[in-house]
């Protein structure tokens, strides 16, 4: 089987999944009603997937941290007849659930996958953990590390080393400089160190997978990710970055012994203190990483409503050919059906 052949053929029903996920989710938005949304938004996943011939295995799932409606770690996606390619899948219906009751920015659709080409061997990684440290950053970074093996691009070197550097392999100052985090009460020796060193802030409440893809794009206005999130999030951003040239750091982080103590009972002493690369987290050949707005973001615009015309805003890549599209699709409500996996039957958006 041409694995190649078949990435090219799938990955525009990710793109199908994550749109109609969008589109089935508006209708909640500001609604405060964050779990009516995520359902929604995984019974039109799994209403589209039940008809595409993959056999895909979900290593990454959602829902866990709040009992959510979700698509879980072990859930099937696909047909799985017998002949059907095998992939790795990571998602999250809704990335920024408490954005979309709320009515805020941030909040996105995502979906990634790689080809498992030996039944036995993963092409993702899951971690064992809610919580994890993250640092971001794009290809040009990544190129100046390449130039200098002594750089301070770690979780543990001084933030302001860290910038220093970031900023020379970006050819700006230090003050030029605009780094993202999650705006929670643990981020705020981060946040006291990078205004510290003269940087800016660009501060999200939730949905992390945007801000950390931001860097590796020219004209996301963000130069950095940096900060605490979910580990699902964190696998997803390496799919991206996979895709895009830059990489991500990755590290479990734990709230208090308790949690420790529960990951260590599923995980390695070495993997409790190990710093994961976009490489270790997704060691599959290739990948399809997809995502589509659903309400503004540094990486996407949202779902935007005229009348009965619905226009959705996409992002697809593929790390085999480093080809990153966007694509912008105008849906007449009256006319547009989704798929949803609740009565297995087509449904029209209002």
């Amino acid at each position: 089987m041409n694995y190649q052949d078949v990435e090219r053929t799938i990955e525009f029903e990710f793109v199908r999944a994550t749109e109609n996920a969008a589109l089935n989710t508006i209708k909640w938005l500001g609604r405060g009603e964050k779990e009516q949304a995520d359902a929604a938004a995984c019974d039109a996943i799994l209403g589209v997937f039940d008809i595409v011939p993959v056999r895909g295995a979900v290593v990454i799932g959602e829902g866990i941290k709040d009992n959510a409606p979700g698509i879980f770690l072990g859930d099937r996606l696909g047909t799985w007849a017998p002949d059907a390619p095998y992939f790795d899948i990571a998602l999250d219906p809704i990335d920024g659930t408490t954005n979309i009751g709320k009515g805020l920015p941030n909040a996105i659709s995502v979906m990634s996958a790689s080809p498992r080409l030996d039944p036995g061997t993963p092409a993702m990684i899951n971690i064992p953990a809610f919580y994890v440290e993250k640092l971001a950053y794009g290809p040009r970074v990544v190129a100046a590390m390449a130039r200098h093996p002594g750089h301070p691009v770690s979780l543990d070197a001084p933030v302001g080393a860290l910038l220093d550097f970031v900023a020379g392999a970006l050819d700006k100052r230090v003050p030029e400089l605009v780094v993202a985090t999650i705006d929670r009460p643990r981020s705020a020796p981060l946040i006291a160190a990078v205004r510290g060193a003269g940087a800016a802030l660009r501060m999200i409440s939730d949905g992390d997978v945007t801000a950390a893809v931001a860097p590796s794009l020219a004209d996301s206005g963000v130069d950095l990710f940096y900060g605490i999130g979910g580990a699902p999030e964190g696998v997803l951003t390496a799919a991206a970055l996979k895709c895009l040239g830059g990489d991500i750091q990755l590290r479990m982080w734990f709230k208090d012994e308790r949690q420790r103590a529960d990951t260590a009972r599923v995980a390695t002493p070495a993997d409790l203190r190990r710093v994961f690369f976009s490489r270790d987290l997704v060691p599959g050949q290739s990948a399809i990483f997809c995502a589509t707005g659903v309400t503004d973001s540094a990486l996407l615009p949202g779902v935007k409503l005229i009348g009965a015309t619905a226009i959705t805003h996409s992002i697809l890549m593929r790390a085999r050919s480093r080809t990153v599209r966007y694509i912008r699709a105008v849906h007449n409500l009256k006319e547009k059906t989704i798929r949803l996996r609740g009565d297995s039957a087509f449904h029209t958006v209002i």
